[in-house]
């Protein structure tokens, strides 16, 4: 029962301030995406999309842990555009394609999207797009910020979470 009234303290400690904030993690303002666009939707040019995806994420991941805020991370981002262009633009000449990429953050209208659990309205969203080529194929995305994903992999694929179900998670661990 202790157990029990202490987690609903908790809970109601962060909704609380989710509340008094003013700001719900619902709202567009506080995503930001990642889309790496194919240059077609060719089986040979969606395979590369993917090996684009893992050393980017790969070089990001570390950059992203690094970042508390959408803002620092929208700066880390920008100041290391080359860089990702340079880690997709290897990737692609390695595996035999002569086009390049462009990388870009901005904000862009996306339709609704489902991830996980989490529905995103169609609307607005900031974004790091990175177009492999003409960019005119199919995109893998995922929300980098609040940190849902670029956890680095599992054997099933990535493996996405959220910071505020870890932080949970470690309190009940430290007070159980």
């Amino acid at each position: 029962m202790k157990n029990f009234c202490i987690s609903l303290i908790c809970l109601s400690i962060i909704v609380l301030t989710i509340v008094l904030s003013g700001t719900t993690p619902e709202t567009k303002d506080e995503y930001l995406r990642v889309h790496i666009r194919a240059d077609s939707n060719l089986p040979e040019a969606q395979a590369v999309k993917y090996a684009v995806r893992d050393e980017i994420v790969n070089y990001l991941t570390p950059i992203v842990a690094a970042c508390e805020s959408k803002k620092a991370l929208q700066n880390a981002l920008k100041s290391h555009i080359s860089d990702m262009e340079a880690v997709a633009d290897e990737t692609l000449k390695k595996h035999g394609f002569t086009y390049r990429s462009t990388a870009e953050v901005t904000a862009e209208n996306f339709p609704t999207r489902v991830y996980g659990e989490l529905t995103l309205e169609e609307g607005y969203y900031d974004a790091l797009i990175i177009k492999l080529g003409s960019g005119e194929g199919d995109n893998w995305w995922c929300v980098v910020y609040p940190p849902l994903c670029f956890v680095g992999q599992s054997g099933e694929g990535f493996r996405y979470k959220s910071r505020i179900a870890e932080l949970i998670g470690k309190w009940r661990e430290k007070y159980n």
